[in-house]
């Protein structure tokens, strides 16, 4: 589809451009005779306030397959896929108040420094292997296919040139200046993420209600399809599978999302940039509280698209533009472009200037904890221990340029998979709970040791596989078949992540019958306390939450 940009449009597209790599190279420059140090570079001097951490956590989060998947996933299944916004605002509180002060207390770059801290070197590098093969082959990769997938579909644009684009266009003002150039950007890029949301969501409801505005449009769709608004499904839903009912409160969801907010080294790099642990925890929430508005722009147009094809009368006001590109259930994710093609001159610049904030600032994150990973662990460990901090910051510069090449390489490869977001989300999947359980036991539980967490981890895979694979294939036709039955990808993760600890727990127990393992965490009685700024948010955005599961369960 083509959204007919007008010069309006490109001039509004330009100027956030312009603005971006003007910040972005900004922040970047050095004083006259000084360099960056690692720690400047890597870790943004570690000075980064509450508001900037917050704002980069959601801009690192949100990219286009919040905007395009779960606006198709709420045209098709309604509210419930808000359910991982609303969670990861839960967990965000979780990680703040109990992962965060020990991390800051190792004084930590990356997650694999910790493992080594906790656990040995050789865990340390596997891990570290893992995590950045995970980020070029697939996180890089896949922002950068469904990114320029959607500017495609968008604008009409070659996916190939689209691929490119964001790839130099995110590198241009992240490479020299560092998580400071890509933190800075992002409080601009999640204004203008939010900013051009809120106005895809305002003239989608605009037009359920006939031109009455935003309230009375919420009404008009939850009046026209309620049963959209469940929040906990029924075994009988069709999008059970993917949101297993009460599951999604209490079982594996918890797993993903504590992997993916606590142990995931570009999201929790910028809550160790922090000028101080309170000042970190203060940006955690501010992430969480915008995290609770996060459906009101990626789900909720999915909705009001649902209602809008399926009412012949706003259908016939549309005219014959409503019938270009138009969604289906088995074509969700076409309903965001759609919308998007109804905005008015001028404003259709501002909501592709969200997408591409989304994306870019994603990439931008990723490619800085790549390089953070490899040059901290990697190359400082392995490769060159007495590189000078001038050297090991220009190592970075470089792996992080090499692994954008390899991912824009890789990108326009993922389209011959058959869903590409589902199928990596179930790649991850696979590995999170063996090492989520690696990161919790070794948290909290003194004994656990390293060989526990490497037979914990290595025993993950399988048994991950043997719930994914096991009742479609190699069971089909055994005499028990029956006792294992198909499940939901989330209950999947979760069992999977309590063997894992059974597995850690067992091979652990062996090693430190009597005593503690050696390399045990120690944590001082006050460890977990948090200030009251924080607990006051905390247990408000904890009410709020109550209160929409409570109203839409």
């Amino acid at each position: 589809m083509n959204t007919n940009f007008e010069t309006l449009d490109y001039v509004v597209f330009a100027l956030y451009a312009i603005i971006i790599l003007s910040v972005g190279l900004w922040v970047s420059r050095s004083k006259k005779g000084e360099t960056k140090g690692t720690e400047d570079y890597f870790l943004a001097s570690k000075s980064l306030p509450w508001w900037a951490i917050g704002a980069s956590l959601i801009a690192a989060n949100i990219s286009a397959e919040q905007f395009i998947g779960m606006s198709g996933s709420g045209f098709a299944g309604g509210l419930a896929i808000a359910t991982y916004e609303w969670m990861a605002a839960l967990t965000l509180i979780v990680v703040g108040k109990f992962f965060l002060p020990i991390f800051i207390k190792k004084k930590i770059y990356t997650i694999p420094e910790f493992v080594e801290q906790r656990y040995s070197s050789q865990l340390k590098t596997i891990l570290a292997v893992f995590w950045i093969a995970l980020y070029v082959f697939v996180n890089l990769a896949s922002v950068l296919y469904l990114g320029g997938l959607a500017l495609q579909t968008i604008l009409g644009v070659n996916l190939i040139s689209a691929v490119i684009g964001l790839a130099l266009f995110a590198v241009a003002y992240s490479l020299y200046g560092g998580l400071s150039a890509v933190a800075w950007t992002d409080i601009i890029q999640v204004v203008v993420l939010i900013l051009g949301g809120f106005i895809t969501t305002y003239l989608a409801l605009d037009t359920v209600s006939g031109g009455q505005g935003f309230i009375k449009g919420l009404n008009s769709i939850y009046a026209a399809v309620p049963e959209r608004f469940d929040m906990i499904l029924e075994k009988n839903n069709p999008e059970y599978m993917n949101l297993p009912g009460i599951g999604v409160l209490i079982g594996g969801m918890w797993i993903a999302n504590l992997y993916y907010w606590g142990f995931n080294q570009y999201i929790i790099q910028r809550t160790l940039a922090a000028k101080s642990l309170e000042e970190s925890q203060k940006g955690i929430l501010f992430a969480a509280g915008l995290k609770m508005i996060i459906p009101l722009i990626v789900v909720i147009p999915g909705i009001a698209a649902y209602v809008i094809i399926n009412d012949p009368l706003l259908m016939e006001k549309l005219g014959e533009s409503g019938m270009t590109n138009l969604p289906s259930l088995a074509q969700a994710d076409k309903a965001y472009p759609w919308l998007m093609q109804f905005l008015p001159t001028g404003l259709k610049g501002i909501a592709v200037a969200a997408l591409a904030a989304a994306i870019v600032s994603s990439l931008a994150s990723m490619l800085n904890s790549t390089a953070t990973i490899f040059t901290m662990d990697i190359y400082k460990q392995l490769i060159n221990k007495n590189a000078s901090e001038s050297k090991t910051v220009n190592v970075g510069r470089l792996s992080a340029l090499i692994a954008l090449i390899i991912a824009t390489i890789m990108a326009p490869l993922l389209g011959g998979i058959d869903q590409a977001f589902q199928f990596i989300q179930e790649y991850t999947g696979i590995v999170s709970p063996g090492i989520l359980s690696v990161f919790v036991l070794g948290l909290f539980w003194k004994k656990t040791s390293n060989k526990g967490a490497v037979f914990g981890a290595l025993a993950s895979i399988p048994i991950a596989l043997f719930f994914k694979v096991g009742p479609k294939g190699w069971l089909v036709n055994s005499p028990i078949e029956g006792f294992f039955p198909t499940l939901p990808f989330l209950d999947q993760m979760g069992l999977t992540a309590i063997l894992s600890m059974i597995v850690i727990a067992i091979v652990s127990i062996k090693e430190n019958k009597i005593s503690n393992d050696k390399k045990a965490i120690k944590l001082d009685k006050d460890v977990f306390d948090t200030s009251l700024i924080y607990n006051i948010g905390s247990f408000i955005l904890m009410i709020v939450l109550a209160f929409l599961y409570s109203f839409f369960w």
